[in-house]
């Protein structure tokens, strides 16, 4: 919007049409707007919600049975209008980079462990009621004990937990907070493991990711090609596997051919789009699909070594991932929405750039002392 991106989510709903409920998106995005059908905000949605036009459940879905045990069960709260309310608003701020009611729940289990006073306690039972109740099981990410832990915390001594749990001790709360200690140091020994595993990990940001498009020039290419030199169909003298070739698709598509006069046919096509077309109808070597990421792989090192103008090119992308976009490149080669490509040809390039500045930087080996 207005040139800022403003990052969203979304779900579906049952939205009352007449007599019927269909099943519509329920968009909600970072700075507070909410669409369904028409643009809204949160308490817009809060009286739609109210009136019954739309529903967060299925309408015609039969009642959950009651649970014969609360602290027993295993089972969410149910999922109501005002918890899914809850959830918009929290689904607001983590798409603003603000905590959420889950993050400040956490925050308040930590100074509670700190200082376990009466105040302290009061408000890790605030935070704890403020994440939404169909999601309370989930906030401590324990598949066994979910929330009770919890639970615990929060309901005062004498009392039984839930109504009809155990009743709250001293010695109860005090396996609570163990539970949190132990937890804590779980967490403290995976993040001393992953410095460590991690330790070749990059530091700072990268760059932001360098899309490549595939263009044609109905005139002239340009005088200075700029990025337009990684495609794969710049025209570019390349000497490889004992051929010239004038372009990396010449080479590839010529290399792929079982027959040795379609392999001098595509490398003495017109264009690097003549290549591909006449390679695409040869007859393939038989170990091509074994072969082809290598092959691809050294004509693109000879290309951007025998070219030192080219290598600068790619050197000066830095360590951007490389987005190789095309309409004639099968998805084995391209990248694509939703992960339908599988940008070899990016991949790659990134590869022959990490060579290249190996080449340019030399690594010595270390001395021994």
């Amino acid at each position: 919007m207005d040139g800022e991106r403003i990052d969203g989510t979304w779900c579906h709903v049952w939205e009352r049409w007449g007599d019927e409920y269909v099943v519509v998106d329920l968009v909600v995005f970072a700075d507070g707007a909410v669409r369904c059908d028409e643009p809204t905000d949160l308490a817009g949605l809060e009286k739609l919600l109210a009136s019954g036009r739309i529903s967060v459940t299925r309408p015609d879905a039969p009642a959950r049975p009651a649970e014969p045990s609360k602290w027993a069960s295993r089972s969410s709260e149910p999922l109501t209008p005002d918890g899914f309310l809850l959830e918009v608003a929290d689904l607001i701020e983590e798409l603003s980079g603000r905590p959420t009611a889950a993050q400040r729940c956490h925050d308040a289990i930590q100074r509670y462990q700190r200082e376990p006073t009466e105040p302290h306690r009061a408000a890790l039972r605030d935070a704890y009621l403020a994440v939404p109740p169909h999601l309370r099981i989930y906030v401590l990410g324990d598949m066994d004990l979910q929330d009770r832990p919890l639970r615990i915390l929060v309901t005062d001594m004498g009392e039984a937990v839930d109504g009809d749990g155990p009743v709250v001790t001293a010695e109860l709360r005090q396996g609570a907070l163990d539970y949190f200690r132990r937890t804590d140091e779980r967490v403290r020994r995976q993040k001393e493991q992953r410095v460590v595993r991690y330790a070749d990990d990059p530091t700072g940001a990268g760059r932001p990711a360098l899309i490549s498009n595939e263009v044609h020039f109905p005139r002239n290419r340009p005088a200075e090609p700029g990025l337009f030199v990684l495609r794969n169909d710049h025209p570019v003298e390349i000497a490889f596997a004992g051929e010239t070739y004038p372009s990396v698709l010449h080479g590839y598509w010529s290399l792929s051919a079982a027959d040795a006069a379609d392999r001098r046919r595509i490398r003495e096509a017109a264009s690097g789009d003549e290549a591909h077309d006449l390679g695409g109808r040869a007859a393939r070597r038989a170990d091509w699909p074994e072969v082809r990421l290598a092959v691809m792989a050294g004509l693109l090192r000879a290309k951007f070594t025998q070219h030192p103008e080219l290598a600068a090119v790619l050197l000066g992308t830095g360590d951007a991932r490389i987005s190789y976009t095309s309409h004639s490149e099968s998805p084995h080669w391209r990248d694509d929405r939703d992960s339908r490509g599988r940008n070899w040809m990016g991949r790659l390039l990134e590869l022959t750039r990490s060579e290249l500045a190996l080449q340019d930087g030399p690594v010595s080996s270390p001395t021994a002392e």
